[in-house]
């Protein structure tokens, strides 16, 4: 009895690896939606369109891009994890994605378990910026500052439990020191504020700061990379520059729903890759500072269990509860 129960199972595994092959033979057999966890406009919506309809090319089948934004990107998330389990419907996945399980109590879906990674695409660090006319021209000048006066430098964010407001988190846990938190709606508001001295410092994207660096107003205390980044060198990493072991990239990759077929999701790995290579796709990704930064599945998978890791304990230091 046992033996043919042995022999059942055998031929069950080896049923199911043929209909995985033979699905990824004919996949896709109709068009395939690109779920963006964001309102239209901005580098990762730009780079799901555009890697999207490289993919369309390559799959024979138009990707469709839907917007579907709002609940800390849980509404995109939870129609990706009830969907079936396909290839049909992918899912962007970004800092935000890795982030919610430490700011939402309650998900309606697991993020490690109910998602099969396939791969990451682009990545680009932050930066940590200065007022003017703080007297500091460094990471390891503003860590000694603030080291003298506790609670007294001022860093904004887009909002309490926003990327930047993490990363500014981050940055405190790892250089042991106290800043004082100033949170806004939104990061052009923390632009503002910070070119009119409201507050001392902010964590952003160094494109978006470099002409205020350029015109004086602002300061570039370092990036967020682990090494320095190859579109602007002249910048040092905060790792270099006295906070040892920071590294912060602000990325964006696909994912699909848990049980999609392997066959699937390696052939969906292959056209992404040679999609986000391409020449137009990797200037447009410079435009924005970004790089293509491809993982294998199982390597984007560890990313993912290593970034939530990171950001429940940043949430926990800091004090930020689920909501």
């Amino acid at each position: 009895m046992r033996k043919f129960v042995s022999i059942r199972a055998t031929a069950g595994v080896a049923l199911a690896c043929w209909c995985g092959v033979v699905q990824a033979q004919t996949y896709p057999v109709k068009p395939i939606r690109l779920l963006v966890p964001l309102a239209p406009g901005g580098g990762n919506d730009t780079t799901a369109r555009l890697v999207g309809s490289k993919l369309g090319e390559s799959l024979g089948q138009q990707v469709v891009v839907e917007n579907r934004p709002g609940g800390a990107g849980a509404i995109a998330s939870e129609i990706v994890a009830k969907a079936p389990a396909d290839g049909h419907m992918l899912y962007l996945a970004s800092t935000t994605f890795t982030a919610a399980p430490a700011l939402v109590k309650k998900l309606p879906f697991d993020t490690i378990k109910d998602f099969a990674p396939v791969t990451r695409l682009a990545v680009v660090p932050a930066a940590l910026i200065a007022h003017a006319s703080l007297p500091v021209n460094s990471a390891r000048q503003l860590i000694a500052l603030a080291k003298v006066k506790p609670g007294q430098v001022t860093f904004g964010s887009a909002g309490v439990g926003s990327g930047s407001h993490l990363s500014g988190e981050l940055f405190k846990l790892l250089a042991k020191i106290d800043l004082l938190h100033v949170p806004y709606k939104g990061s052009s508001q923390v632009t503002t504020a910070l070119l009119s001295g409201e507050v001392m410092i902010a964590v952003t994207n160094p494109i978006s700061s470099l002409p205020h660096v350029k015109a004086g107003r602002i300061k570039n205390l370092g990036v967020t990379s682990a090494q320095r980044w190859p579109l602007f060198p002249e910048y040092p990493t905060l790792n270099e520059s006295g906070v040892p072991g920071y590294e912060l990239l602000i990325w964006n990759g696909i994912v699909v729903r848990e049980g999609t077929p392997q066959p699937v999701i390696e052939r969906l790995h292959r056209e992404l890759v040679k999609a986000v290579n391409l020449q137009d796709v990797v200037s447009n990704l410079a435009s924005d500072g970004s790089r293509a930064m491809v993982m294998t599945p199982d390597e984007f998978g560890t990313f993912i269990r290593n970034e939530v890791a990171k950001w429940i304990r940043v949430a926990k230091a800091a004090g930020i509860r689920a909501e």
